[in-house]
């Protein structure tokens, strides 16, 4: 302002969407104010650094960023300036046809005599206009308008500096943003709940103002946010797609109200970093998840391996076990029908006959579970199969306290099965029942046809099972009862008869609702089909 010696000196300039208008005066006193504006728009889309209004000054702002200007003109310099020493002076040109040299009545005025208006420009493309004012007439010469464009071109040059290391400043934050979350994967082990908040506190020095930002991401209902984060209408988010499903957003905000000149919306390079940084954390979730499906796969194997070395193990000693057992129980038959035994020892050899005779049901389980039993199948009846086996049960239940209901649909398809494996299937499950409703409670046995296959289930009102237990319970040996109350058998070998029947069995249970357990069995070919 001092060098200019000018009264009045107006900048108007374009950052993105952004419009400025920054006015330095002289008089009456010093003041200086910068402000948002709102430009016009050219034919082509461009912005011009003009308010939109029909002024006669406005449509000179317009002509000369648009570069319409005849050099013939003494208004005009050989850049496409504008000058003159006498604003009250009409001046004869038409400025919508100014290339064109047509005459028209064009007149300025106002309170400054003297004018100069020039364009910066970055590439040849307009960025800003330079207003210079006076209240002197005759205030300008060329000599003096072409040193004031070196000047604004030198502006033009800076500003296009300044943006090149805003950008470079810009694109390193993001870079390094990338990169921080590059470094968090690398080290195996950690888990998403690690991972996510610190991917969080890398996402606000990544935008335009760090100092008021906040990110927060969510994944599966958990949030993971950074401190001062709210919701905000200055809010920029992605959406995390993981194998095409949508598992979450990661937003950031600005949680402070801007300043009036500041960018009041985030930067187009910010979006693509945002969506970048929701494809990583999909990528990573996809990555956690395969680590985790990995895991589960070794423990299965791990676990089936050990049930094959459990069923080796459990057909050595079943067969080890039916000989010197079957002496035992064939020794204590004969001595139990001697004449003259005294009542006790009488008393004492028929708990070895009992005992001997559940020692050879735990083997015959174990057998089965080992699979050293091969069933006897042939097409059966499961009704009559259920019937039979609540024959036997039912008085059980009488004496616990416990209800039997029956809920068997009329005119199943039969089934190829083994009649007294299935039986055994029942038998276990209602023992299992019975065990789970040590005050009563009711009992319902139910079997129905659905979509090729039957279905028998078998229900509990009893205390239930938690989700570690059900993820036991087919586990052999596996018991919640105490050491003379249960061998951990009974479910195994239900799972293990229903696989080898090609049938699968569900389970669902919650604490102090009981339990349900199903069981599906495809429906028995025709002659036919088995032939």
């Amino acid at each position: 302002m001092n060098q200019s010696g000018c009264d009045s000196i107006e900048i108007r300039l374009s950052e993105n969407d952004l419009h400025y208008k920054w006015t330095a005066n002289c008089r009456p006193e010093k003041s200086t104010t910068i402000s948002r504006v709102r430009w016009q728009a050219a034919d082509d889309g461009r912005v011009i650094p003009s308010l939109p209004d029909d002024s006669d000054l406005e449509r000179l702002c317009s002509a000369v960023a648009l570069h319409h200007f005849d050099a013939s003109r003494t208004y005009f310099t050989k850049n496409g300036s504008f000058w003159t020493g006498d604003t009250w002076e009409s001046l004869n040109f038409d400025m919508d046809q100014a290339g064109e040299g047509n005459d028209g009545s064009f007149y300025v005025g106002g309170h400054y005599r003297s004018l100069a208006v020039i364009r910066f420009f970055e590439d040849d493309e307009t960025i800003g206009l330079l207003s210079l004012k006076s209240e002197r007439t005759d205030f300008f010469d060329e000599d003096r308008v072409e040193y004031y464009e070196s000047i604004a071109q030198d502006i033009g040059m800076a500003i296009a500096d300044w943006r090149a290391e805003s950008a470079l400043r810009e694109r390193v934050k993001e870079l390094t943003c990338l990169y921080g979350i590059a470094q968090l994967t690398e080290p195996p082990g950690s888990s998403l709940e690690e991972i996510l908040p610190r991917i969080a506190s890398l996402l606000p020095p990544g935008w335009q103002y760090p100092d008021i930002a906040a990110a927060r991401i969510t994944l599966d209902g958990k949030e993971y946010c950074t401190t001062g984060f709210k919701v905000s209408q200055s809010q920029q988010a992605a959406d995390i797609v993981v194998h095409g499903k949508k598992r979450g957003t990661v937003a950031v905000v600005y949680f402070k109200e801007q300043p009036e000149i500041a960018v009041d919306t985030f930067l187009p390079e910010e979006q693509k970093l945002i969506q970048a940084v929701a494809r990583e954390i999909a990528l990573i979730v996809e990555r956690k998840e395969i680590e985790g499906e990995k895991a589960r796969l070794r423990e299965q194997l791990i676990h089936a391996d050990r049930l094959a070395t459990i069923g080796q193990l459990a057909a050595g000693v079943a067969h080890e076990l039916n000989e010197p057992l079957g002496s035992i129980l064939g020794f204590a038959q004969l001595a139990s029908a001697s004449k003259g035994m005294r009542k006790q020892a009488r008393q004492d050899v028929e708990k070895i006959v009992t005992a001997a005779l559940y020692a050879r049901e735990v083997i015959k389980k174990l057998m089965v579970f080992a699979r050293q039993m091969p069933p006897k199948k042939h097409q059966v009846d499961l009704n009559q199969i259920l019937e039979d086996g609540l024959y036997f049960l039912e008085a059980r239940c009488v004496k616990a306290g416990i209800n039997v209901v029956r809920e068997l649909e009329k005119g199943l398809p039969k089934i190829t099965a083994d009649p007294a494996q299935i039986t055994q299937v029942l038998v276990n499950l209602a023992v299992n029942a019975l065990q789970a409703m040590p005050e009563g409670g009711t009992l319902v046995v139910k079997s129905w046809r659905e979509s090729g296959t039957v279905l028998l289930s078998v229900k509990d009102t009893g205390v239930g099972m938690g989700e570690e237990i059900l993820d036991r319970i087919f586990l052999p040996f596996f018991t919640t009862k105490d050491v003379n109350e249960g061998t951990g058998l009974g479910l195994a070998v239900v799972h293990g008869i229903t696989k080898s029947h090609g049938g699968a069995i569900d389970v669902q249970s919650r604490i102090s609702e009981g339990s349900t357990f199903t069981i599906r069995l495809p429906v028995a070919l025709s002659e036919d089909e088995e032939t």
